[in-house]
């Protein structure tokens, strides 16, 4: 099982912080994001917005096309950050 992990707003408007995504094989990032989204368009819509970073087990994902997720993987996303 992959672990998705939702921050922010985003944490907001999934309504949890995090769940767990049953993955069998490797599957590209913008499948992922489909399957974390569990069904709400809004949601994937937010997860898929640009200014939205992905890390997949700590590290930073450089871009959906150079990404892929593991049944093993943990993947965190991550609205724009403020503060001082």
């Amino acid at each position: 099982m992959a672990k998705v992990l939702f921050f922010g707003r985003l944490r907001d408007r999934a309504g949890l912080g995090e769940r767990e995504v049953a993955l069998s094989e490797v599957v590209a990032l913008a499948v992922f994001r489909h399957l974390a989204s569990a069904g709400d368009d809004d949601l994937e819509a937010a997860l898929a917005a640009p200014s939205v970073r992905i890390a997949i087990n700590a590290t930073l994902a450089p871009s959906d096309a150079a990404c892929s997720v593991w049944p093993s993987d943990e993947v965190a996303f991550m609205p724009p950050f403020s503060g001082g």
